[in-house]
């Protein structure tokens, strides 16, 4: 069964289970100030998870896009992946354990429905209870209902099963469903499974988190205004397992690409071809969604995911452009499931960063002549350490490594704490001063729009209950008349005592109002909008938006413009707060 076919069956299995499919958003967060991407399927949905309604209801079912960099230097063994895609289903309220995990174990194991895996080779574990929670003998007599017998089941602690998005977030108890690759290990001991683990001779399939609890500075307290379900299963772990491979790159998700690299290569590595694979798959869903290589948050991890598999592909394949080849291929392959892709946009910027790089390669190698520290040659340049190590010992040189990392160690504690007061997208917490400048937010882009032009689009945010940040589209820098008028319009419509209305309606008629979308995201059939309108009905802002907002603008208070300034090219922030 190829990766497409477990994709539109999971689909199908839940929406005939009365889930409404929901469109995947965007990898950049607007709700997780703690990320830079999303990580996880539940990370688009904590406003429902915290007890916002959905539009399109209590039974949600998606394949949502995520990236993980974290690992990032164990890309290319079996188990790690930047890019990947975490299939999902949701109870927003509606079903709780009993149905969960009885369709999770029914979706695994169907021959007609779902993925035809054999009984006998799962293992289940569940968690074992803390300070706060009881452990959960419910899932264990539920998986005994379905025929898990009990000695496979085992309790685990907070460390295995409990999941959560941060520390301040929904969380709750799992129930996790494990393979057996080798389909010989039989019944075996908690001991024996927890090492069979460890050797991944047993991987982890599905997780069913029983989302319950609100979690403050990582402890429980209290419970969430529902009872949720968050279940998640990585399409591609699941492909491989269904496959009968040890690897993701073995599947026919990267197969061609691993391919296309051994037919072009003169020095075949496989774990660099599977670097050079999973990057530039990462690179084009990244460019998918509005990205650009940058010196900063997401912008960086592009270039660098760029950057490194343009490095594999020289060393493998000199004198190649294969690139754009690895790139179009999946733009090909993933148009179907991801409609945003724009093939020349993608090409442009990936060429574009690939001769920067190459460049980059060439004033190194002269800096490297002159016998250049390799960490400058690192941190200034742009010179990766591998091609440093590679000319050393043609030249006969010797690096001391000890010392490239110390430095090393040493630059990333400093990038680390300059970065710390920096803001990432989305909002922060939903207390009252957050919510009131998210409100404010929305003025504020009405604002630009309304003095400085109405072509401005809205690029990225962040809000927390110190100030807001909007990033947009506009290619000037703002002069302090315009600054002024723009800060005077939005206090202006402050003091008119606007109402701030929630609408969900279809997707098409909140099109055809002109509500502004976020860039890249592909919206399900039924919508969430919030309106900012005069007491005569007349629309001042009208946004996509999960919530939460004032009702009101006359909670506000004052707003002011902190600070303007550039990001990027054609790219400028406005950073913001309330008086």
């Amino acid at each position: 069964m190829e990766s497409n076919e477990i994709r539109s069956r999971f689909l199908k299995f839940f929406e005939k289970r009365g889930h409404k499919i929901i469109p995947s958003s965007s990898l950049i967060p607007d709700n997780d100030p703690s990320v830079l991407f999303n990580i996880a399927g539940m990370q688009p949905l904590m406003p429902y998870l915290l007890g916002e309604k959905h539009p399109s209801g209590k039974r949600l079912v998606n394949i949502q896009k995520c990236i993980r960099t974290v690992d990032l230097e164990e890309v290319g063994d079996n188990t790690h992946l930047t890019f990947f895609e975490m299939m999902g289903n949701w109870s927003l309220g509606d079903y709780f354990k009993e149905d969960a995990i009885k369709w999770s174990y029914e979706f695994l194991t169907s021959k007609e429905e779902g993925l035809g895996l054999n009984p006998k080779l799962l293992y289940i574990t569940v968690f074992g209870g803390s300070d706060d929670v009881p452990r959960d003998l419910e899932s264990v007599e539920i998986w005994k209902s379905l025929g898990v017998p009990e000695r496979r089941i085992y309790f685990k602690s907070s460390k295995s099963n409990w999941w959560s998005a941060g520390a301040n977030s929904p969380a709750g108890p799992s129930t996790e469903m494990f393979y057996d690759l080798t389909g010989v290990l039989g019944d075996i001991t908690q001991e024996q499974f927890e090492k069979a683990e460890e050797d991944q001779k047993v991987v982890e399939i599905w997780n069913d988190v029983f989302m319950v609890y609100k979690q403050e500075g990582g402890k429980v307290a209290g419970e969430l205004p529902n009872k949720n379900v968050d279940t998640g299963a990585g399409l591609e772990r699941i492909t491989a397992v269904v496959q009968g491979k040890r690897s993701f790159y073995e599947t026919d998700i990267f197969t061609p690409i691993v391919e296309i690299i051994k037919k072009n290569s003169m020095n075949y590595d496989e774990k660099s071809a599977r670097i050079i694979a999973d990057h530039l798959r990462s690179a084009t869903f990244l460019i998918s969604d509005g990205v650009i290589p940058g010196n900063k948050d997401q912008g960086y991890v592009l270039r660098r995911l760029i950057r490194r598999a343009v490095f594999k592909m020289k060393v493998l394949i000199p004198n190649s452009l294969v690139g754009v080849d690895i790139i179009n291929y999946f733009i090909n392959t993933y148009s179907s499931t991801y409609n945003q892709f724009k093939k020349v946009d993608i090409q442009f910027i990936f060429k574009t960063e690939e001769e920067k790089f190459l460049k980059t390669i060439e004033n190194g190698m002269k800096e490297f002549e002159k016998g250049t520290d390799p960490f400058i040659l690192a941190t200034t340049y742009g010179f990766p350490i591998e091609l440093t190590l590679e000319l050393a010992k043609e030249k006969g040189r010797v690096i001391d490594l000890d010392d490239f990392h110390k430095k090393m160690v040493e630059h990333q504690k400093l990038s680390q704490t300059a970065s710390a007061g920096m803001f990432k997208g989305g909002l922060a917490n939903h207390n009252e001063k957050t919510i009131k400048l998210h409100t404010a937010h929305h003025l504020l882009l009405a604002g630009l729009q309304a003095i400085v032009s109405p072509t401005i689009k809205q690029k990225g945010s962040n809000i927390n209950e110190e100030r807001l940040r909007i990033d947009f589209l506009c290619d000037h820098k703002l002069t302090d008349e315009e600054k002024k008028k723009v800060q005077d319009w939005v206090n202006n419509k402050i003091k008119q005592s606007l109402n701030v209305i929630h609408r969900e309606m279809p997707l098409m008629e909140a099109e055809k109002l002109g509500a502004e979308m976020e860039f890249g995201t592909k919206y399900p059939e039924v919508v969430s909008v919030y309106f900012i309108e005069d007491k005569g009905g007349r629309i001042i802002s009208k946004e996509f938006c999960g919530g939460p907002h004032v009702k009101n603008t006359s909670e506000l208070g004052t707003f002011k413009i902190d600070k303007e300034e550039a990001v990027a090219q054609g790219i400028r922030r406005i950073k913001g707060s309330l008086l």
